[in-house]
């Protein structure tokens, strides 16, 4: 997969312990990637890199984004191929509660991050990890392109904008040479699937309460979202890492990573869908606290990355929400090492890329 790009390289991963970071981390494990995971803790516990058991299977560092020195030191230790940025502040809601955390973790970070990839040499390619939110969301009913507005209303929204553009400066300024490490941004969000148990997200909440026979409470079952499986964005990224290591096309571009532009489905959609496959469970509508503003309707479009990447969704909704449930269905059922499982469904995901023909799931996709 990914024209072997990945197999015996070392790639260093901030954020490997959370939601996303675990799942690429699996990824790149299985295709024979040395992982240096740089994490400052474990989002939850339970979480996905625990019920992975990924300790055994990685090179895992605490360290926290925000301390340039420690994160300088991993760099130079290991010496990595490839970058992936995905370590922050992930939640709209704890953003409200500590804004400072949000941007020093958000912006700081990155430009850590960026810092130490420029005075590293060997980075070949890197790929930073944003956040659909990082546009001025006027609630649209189109998606978003990657020239639109950069904004945000909310202190996370407004530090992934500000992500966004403090890699764009980067860029321009220090990555311009033949032989600079070549760099893109990403977006993609709303993603849900197997092994996520963050705190205020919905199917965690879910997930929660139901395993212990308890209601749920939803703050806004009307609102919709761009829902897509975890994979599908992951995709996206290391298919972008390996043209940017391969050739450096794409260097210095945006890229959304989103659903099939049907799948912009209600909250309330989504719990019932999942409650089919989970089992009897149940929820209720409770209001949204005052002043913590979540936006309604948010869709990208990822046009560009069919063009550019010949990259695109391979999942369902019904598909997406399926497999999320049996993820968790079987670990709740008691099993303890969930890396083969996962494998299993990522086996699946590149099964269903390969019949749909997409270039990163080929054996030979140049």
């Amino acid at each position: 997969m990914f024209d072997n790009i990945y197999n015996d390289k070392t790639i260093l991963l901030t954020g490997h312990t959370g939601f996303k970071g675990s799942w690429l981390t699996v990824w790149l494990t299985s295709l024979g990637a040395k992982v240096v995971g740089y994490s400052e803790y474990l989002p939850s516990d339970p979480c996905n890199f625990l019920s992975s058991n990924l300790e055994k299977r990685i090179t895992h560092l605490k360290g926290d984004i925000r301390d340039i020195e420690k994160l300088r030191s991993a760099f130079t230790k290991y010496k990595p191929d490839i970058v992936f940025h995905l370590a922050a502040q992930p939640i709209v809601r704890r953003s409200y509660d500590d804004p400072k955390l949000t941007f020093d973790t958000n912006v700081g970070g990155t430009v850590n991050v960026l810092e130490c990839i420029r005075s590293t040499p060997g980075v070949k390619s890197v790929v930073i990890i944003t956040s659909d939110k990082c546009y001025q969301n006027v609630e649209w009913p189109w998606g978003y392109r990657e020239n639109d507005r950069l904004g945000g209303d909310d202190p996370y929204s407004a530090s992934k904008a500000g992500a966004e553009i403090v890699c764009n400066s980067y860029i321009k300024s220090f990555f311009r040479e033949d032989d600079s490490p070549r760099v893109a941004t990403t977006r993609a969000g709303n993603v849900i699937g197997g092994g996520d148990w963050a705190d205020a997200r919905i199917i965690p909440d879910c997930v929660k309460a139901w395993s212990e026979g308890k209601e749920v409470i939803i703050r806004s079952p009307t609102a919709t979202r761009p829902w897509q499986h975890v994979l599908g964005p992951l995709s996206g990224y290391l298919w972008l890492g390996a043209n940017l290591f391969s050739s450096g096309r794409c260097h210095g571009e945006a890229f959304n990573f989103g659903p099939d532009p049907k799948i912009n489905k209600s909250v309330s959609e989504l719990l019932e869908t999942f409650i089919s496959y989970w089992g009897n469970a149940e929820w209720r509508n409770e209001q949204a606290d005052a002043g913590k503003k979540e936006s309604k309707l948010l869709k990208l479009s990822c046009d560009k990355a069919l063009h550019e990447l010949n990259w695109h969704p391979v999942l369902t909704f019904d598909e997406t929400v399926r497999l999320t449930a049996e993820w968790y269905k079987v670990y709740y059922s008691g099993n303890k090492d969930m890396y083969d499982f996962s494998v299993s469904q990522i086996q699946y995901y590149i099964d269903m890329a390969m019949k749909q023909n997409l270039s990163w799931a080929k054996k030979n996709s140049k």
